[in-house]
């Protein structure tokens, strides 16, 4: 098994410091943001890769990095590194299930800020394809209109993706996902 990568905890993101481990995580599984490029051609590149708190949680969880930080760049336990991922993230917990859930499906994800939901969510990687899906994590109990519907169905249609509802049941360890088809009549 190859060594777990070294990342540093900076404020809200995990860095890879070194460009060789950093193109190998990106490889694994596009993991990342290469520090100034905006969707790599090649999955080797010459610079830092960033990592946000969410895609920490699941490495380290996996075994596939390990993280040090603060001034005397001690290591930074799991526990750590989730609390501070629970107070970045509203909905922390439901939306890791979820993301963990993806991931396990070998979907690539990536935050789906961009496109007014959760995640962006790959079959095969940003830059080999477009995100067919933009999925959108609510609790069981939360309400949705109709004009929410509406809302994420006209994003979704002019980013030409399918709009899902993830719900998590965290006690349960199960997840329903609602997918929404778009016609014209």
């Amino acid at each position: 098994m190859p060594e777990k990568i070294a990342t540093e905890l900076l404020d809200n993101f995990l860095v890879v410091w070194n460009p060789e481990e950093g193109s190998r995580l990106y490889k694994l599984g596009y993991y990342g943001k290469p520090i100034g490029i905006a969707k790599p051609k090649i999955p080797e590149f010459d610079v830092p890769l960033l990592l946000d708190l969410m895609e920490g949680v699941y490495l380290v969880e996996a075994g596939k990095i390990s993280v040090y930080g603060g001034p005397e760049n001690k290591s930074v336990s799991f526990s750590r590194l989730r609390r501070k991922a629970r107070s970045l993230y509203e909905n922390f917990d439901a939306k890791y299930a979820v993301y963990r859930d993806l991931r396990g499906q070998a979907l690539i994800v990536t935050p789906g800020i961009k496109f007014g939901c959760d995640f962006a969510v790959y079959q095969h990687g940003p830059g080999l394809d477009h995100a067919p899906y933009m999925v959108s994590v609510r609790k069981a109990k939360d309400e949705i209109t109709a004009t929410d519907v509406v809302n994420a169905g006209r994003l979704a249609t002019t980013v030409r993706k399918r709009f899902i509802l993830a719900i998590p049941d965290l006690e349960a360890e199960d997840i329903r996902y609602l997918i929404f088809k778009w016609f014209k009549a």
